[in-house]
């Protein structure tokens, strides 16, 4: 008897089946003109997109937005983005958001494969072919610890090597790798978030006792001021650690999300080589 369980392969004929028979939206129509123009300027490695059931002319690695599907919200506008490799070998990409009719050119996704020359000029390409839209080039964020992420990644694979790569097998190799730092990332911060809220908790209820203690003492005595101080200087060092434990979950999971990202085009790489 035959299985009724569909194939992979299968689910994902019957969804483009399905995508080509319903009709394109205006976000798909100016999304398609966006990779259209892409195509005059190099060639396209990999499309990434939001909510829109587009399909590239020419068969390249196809996967979900990441950084905007675990959002898990929808007030988030849709959108695809694109790998280029320009006419020069410089690696670029951009970020087409047809409702707010912008451009934006990631800097952090694509950092050390460009040169600054090319940036500038694949930008000023952009403003031309689409004069009628804003484009920009999404600056590096330290508060999203852009260059960290980026040099954490860069140890052990590059963003070339997944695109252009000939040994498939050997990047996969290495993206396992980042993604178990990515992992070991993630347990560092959190054994830092649990240490500050350990200390925090008791830290509170001394200080509400020291208040209580201290109500019936003098305000200018000078072992109340010196407690208040020190009380002070150790509350923010625990709000630091606090904030610090946050920051390194983050960068751990964007490092978590750069590694699911190159895996997904490396099975992708695979699947359109057979």
């Amino acid at each position: 008897m035959a299985s009724t369980s569909a194939t992979p392969a299968r689910v994902r004929e019957q969804e483009e089946s399905l995508s080509s028979d319903a009709p394109e939206s205006r976000d798909e129509i100016d999304c398609r003109a966006f990779l259209a123009a892409l195509a005059d300027l190099g060639e396209i490695l990999a499309v990434k997109r939001y909510r829109l059931h587009l399909e590239p002319v020419r068969p390249v690695p196809l996967l979900p937005c990441l950084d905007h599907e675990a959002l898990l919200h929808e007030g988030i506008a849709p959108h695809t983005a694109a790998y280029l490799r320009d006419h020069a070998g410089n690696l670029h990409e951009a970020v087409c958001t047809p409702r707010d009719r912008h451009i934006d050119v990631d800097i952090a996704s694509t950092m050390h494969e460009y040169t600054p020359d090319s940036h500038v000029s694949f930008i000023a390409a952009l403003a031309k072919r689409f004069p009628d839209w804003q484009v920009r080039a999404t600056p590096v964020s330290w508060l999203h610890g852009d260059r960290r992420v980026a040099h954490a990644c860069r140890a052990q694979v590059t963003l070339r090597e997944v695109l252009t790569g000939h040994d498939l097998d050997r990047t996969q190799l290495a993206v396992d790798r980042l993604e178990i730092i990515s992992s070991l990332m993630e347990k560092e911060s959190r054994v830092a978030s649990w240490g500050a809220r350990t200390i925090m908790t008791p830290f509170l209820a001394l200080v509400g006792l020291l208040l209580l203690w201290s109500i019936g003492a003098q305000a200018g005595a000078l072992w109340v001021v010196v407690t208040r101080y020190v009380m002070t200087l150790v509350w923010v060092f625990l709000m630091y650690a606090g904030l610090k434990a946050v920051h390194l979950t983050e960068m751990a999971n964007r490092v978590w999300k750069r590694s699911a990202e190159y895996g997904l085009i490396l099975n992708e790489r695979r699947r359109l080589s057979r």
